[in-house]
């Protein structure tokens, strides 16, 4: 009798999208996109929200978003926190800021988005830009943090932290025209390759572009019938 050779079972690929820069003056753009990417069979999505977009709480500003936000959890969406008020001219928010200030900072966006009723699962930097003391702020408060390589698992999932595998995200480059030219190729080849995990950034002034949108559609049409979709959160483990 010949030897049965047991194969371990095959694990399907998954797309990470996350919207990012939510706050009550981008919302109506950042609904449209998530529903535009339901269209396109993105079923669960990581939603990046600004708790106090040039210091003004989301919760006061903007009640219909707050209620938006509620039910796209429901939905299966995860929510993130996006730094803390993001103000354009900082895009690294945290940079410059000691221990005690970035604690602070990230305290405080933690709370107006608890206060709020969307207490958020993660954490992205605006720009992807850390620093130590920002992981050490957030790694006891956070199920995960994400990083432009991985997303990781913080010390709130379990007892103890987890560096993820590398899966960087793909992003339209909205920082310059070269970045702008460049980047929907790099989208498109992105999803050509044949990882585990594709993640992808979407931003909404990417309805302001058509050559991202039509980058993302292809992108997400290359990927849709191999990939399923998944958040940060499952994409971490947590």
């Amino acid at each position: 009798m010949g030897l049965i050779r047991l194969h371990p079972p095959r694990v399907c690929p998954t797309i990470a999208v996350a919207v990012h820069g939510i706050e009550p003056q981008t919302f109506e753009r950042c609904a449209l996109i998530r529903d535009w990417l339901d269209d396109h069979g993105v079923d669960r999505v990581t939603l990046l929200v600004i708790p106090a977009r040039d210091l003004h709480p989301v919760g006061e500003r903007c009640p219909a978003m707050i209620e938006w936000l509620a039910e796209r959890r429901r939905s299966g969406d995860a929510i993130a926190q996006h730094g803390f008020h993001h103000t354009s001219s900082r895009t690294g928010e945290f940079l410059g800021l000691d221990e005690r200030e970035t604690r602070s900072a990230v305290h405080a966006g933690w709370r107006v988005l608890k206060l709020a009723g969307v207490e958020p699962d993660g954490f992205v930097a605006p720009a992807y830009a850390y620093t130590a003391a920002l992981r050490l702020a957030l790694a006891p408060r956070f199920r995960w943090w994400a990083e432009l390589l991985r997303v990781n698992r913080g010390l709130a999932a379990g007892p103890a932290g987890v560096r993820g595998p590398i899966s960087p995200a793909y992003s339209l480059g909205a920082a310059g025209p070269l970045s702008r030219a460049l980047s929907p190729a790099i989208v498109r080849t992105g999803s050509l390759l044949a990882t585990r995990s594709m993640r992808l950034d979407v931003h909404p002034a990417y309805l302001e572009h058509p050559r991202h949108m039509l980058a993302l559609e292809w992108a997400l049409g290359r990927s849709g019938g191999r990939r399923a979709a998944v958040t940060y959160g499952e994409l971490a483990g947590v």
